[in-house]
């Protein structure tokens, strides 16, 4: 179980893993309330971003939950959701 919650430098380092950054798109600046689409990442690379979350941070996505979030905060919020209870238990 991790430490800590997941936070937006831990979905950074995760996209930039998982699915590299867009030449045009800067990943350290202000991105919390755009678009996934608008940054360069499309579906595909969104599930392979929850992939890399899930075995990371021991939490189980659904397919909906990756890509119905639209944002990092909307992301953001529905991984540490999950992560609540199991620090709870």
């Amino acid at each position: 179980m991790p430490a800590h919650e997941f936070t937006l430098e831990d979905l950074k380092r995760i996209l930039r893993e998982g699915a590299g950054a867009d030449d045009g798109v800067d990943l350290d600046g202000d991105i919390v309330d755009t678009d996934f689409e608008s940054l360069g990442y499309e579906s595909l690379a969104m599930l392979e971003t929850g992939g890399r979350i899930e075995r990371e941070f021991g939490v189980t996505l659904d397919d909906d939950t990756v890509t119905d979030a639209k944002t990092p905060r909307e992301l953001i919020e529905a991984v540490n959701a999950l992560l609540v209870p199991a620090r709870i238990g």
